[in-house]
């Protein structure tokens, strides 16, 4: 038994008048006679007498009537309470971040927390070789992610930052005491790619396969991780490259890096399921956009 029908059974009940109780519930008149037609055909029997001066309980209508109010007034107050706990910004927000929480992400989370302080956040990471998988198990409610996103299922936000990429070498590769490099010579140079199951778009964004002119750019294998290519760049089995933020947090002796002239830049935004959207979300959405622009991270 649907809950519209039961609704509709109700208002029009205490108001005795299709048209208004048409215009109490947004409907037209049409619409709540069909609703009342197809309640009557589930219980068997006529719940209104109807003429063309009055609308008026049958004896069988002010039983059900009798019997349904209690039980309906249940479910309309756990409704509200639904609907009001879906606007309210409480409890914990799990947020996905990719290999490093830069200043983007950690700003963010400031920025949300200190207006909303009711709601938690939970930072998990996520691995560059799944970028939307957690997202979609249900195991994070928003993620920070790399734009663009072409993913029916998800929402996204707009860009939070706009950063230069640089390559990562081994600090015993010749390319490692360069001041910067142009794009078209990485059609010389092996990169770690991703394993796992990211989209090709989202390879190709890690790990181009080809220069803007069109050259092919070897693959030196792939990884999972941030860290695990990091331990092949140090050991010089190939390059793999990282916006600038995440190459400075990553700096040590054993790996240089080295910035790419000619590169797209590397956008970071959100990304959250459509079907699980909640206030908290975006919340978090409006607070991330808030702080990229006060701490102007939006660089062209």
């Amino acid at each position: 038994m649907e809950f519209r029908e039961l609704e509709c059974f109700v208002v029009l009940s205490e108001e005795l008048h299709f048209a208004r109780t048409a215009e109490r519930l947004y409907l037209s008149p049409g619409r709540v006679s069909q609703l009342m037609r197809s309640l009557e055909t589930r219980i068997g029997g006529r719940l209104f007498q109807r003429t063309s001066r009055r609308v008026r309980l049958t004896p069988l209508g002010e039983r059900f009537l009798a019997d349904l109010t209690p039980a309906y007034a249940g479910l309309a107050t756990a409704v509200s309470r639904a609907k009001a706990a879906a606007r309210e910004v409480t409890g914990v927000l799990r947020v996905g971040f990719l290999a490093t929480p830069t200043d983007v992400v950690t700003g963010s989370v400031r920025a949300f927390e200190s207006r909303h302080p009711g709601c938690e956040v939970e930072l998990v990471e996520i691995p560059l070789s799944d970028p939307f998988g957690r997202l979609r198990a249900g195991q994070v409610d928003i993620a920070f992610t790399l734009l663009p996103v072409d993913e029916p299922d998800l929402a996204v936000s707009g860009g939070l930052n706009r950063v230069s990429y640089e390559l990562g070498v081994s600090a015993r590769h010749p390319l490692a005491g360069r001041a910067s490099i142009g794009v078209e010579e990485l059609a010389g140079l092996p990169l770690i790619g991703l394993d796992g199951p990211a989209p090709r778009a989202w390879r190709e964004r890690v790990a181009p396969s080809v220069t803007p002119s069109g050259r092919p750019i070897p693959l030196a294998g792939t990884v999972t991780t941030s860290q695990e290519g990091l331990t092949q760049v140090a050991l010089g089995r190939g390059g793999m490259l990282f916006c600038a933020p995440t190459a400075a947090h990553h700096r040590r002796p054993d790996v240089s890096f080295v910035p790419v002239a000619g590169l797209p830049p590397s956008i970071l935004g959100l990304a959250w399921a459509r079907a699980a959207e909640t206030a908290a979300i975006r919340a978090f959405r409006d607070a991330a956009a808030r702080h990229a622009l006060g701490s102007e991270a939006l660089v062209a």
